[in-house]
């Protein structure tokens, strides 16, 4: 009996602690996230474009809706950094767009990787950045809000 008490506390602070820690969409995704307001994902992604675009980057795939990729070729310095002899070093941001159930607003958050080879079947290594990386991001993020904010559901 001894024994089960503290297993049964445990178990019982445990399940009260994780439901407080949960947090609501709306504020989910990190410290570079953002809330798109009175939107539609068809909007976002073509913001996104443009916007990624602009600062050089090319869209590398897609997940419609939940996530899109872009790519951008390292510079020198990160070719130092994380290159090798005879690969290529790119950097691989993800954009994921989450719906807040209940409205046409969108929470936008990323998710940065370091690629290489990136494209070379077989031989493409990607590793994850630390999430700092994704607050880079933020200035990209409240431009394509600024562009996809106010566009309405699109139906």
């Amino acid at each position: 009996m001894k024994i089960l008490l503290p297993f049964v506390a445990s178990l019982v602070c445990s399940l009260v602690l994780g439901g407080c820690l949960t947090t609501p969409v709306e504020k989910s995704g990190g410290m570079g996230s953002i809330t798109v307001q009175n939107t539609n994902i068809n909007a976002i992604l073509n913001a996104a474009q443009a916007v990624f675009s602009e600062s050089g980057y090319t869209v590398s795939g897609s997940n419609y809706p939940d996530s899109v990729s872009f790519d951008k070729p390292s510079g020198a310095f990160g070719q130092l950094m994380y290159g090798s002899y005879g690969e290529t070093t790119t950097f691989r941001v993800t954009l994921l767009t989450t719906a807040i159930p209940g409205t046409n607003d969108y929470r936008l958050s990323t998710r940065v990787a370091r690629v290489n080879d990136a494209g070379e079947a077989g031989f493409e290594d990607s590793t994850r950045m630390m999430g700092l990386w994704s607050g880079e991001f933020k200035p990209l993020l409240r431009k394509i809000a600024a562009q996809a904010g106010g566009v309405g559901s699109g139906l």
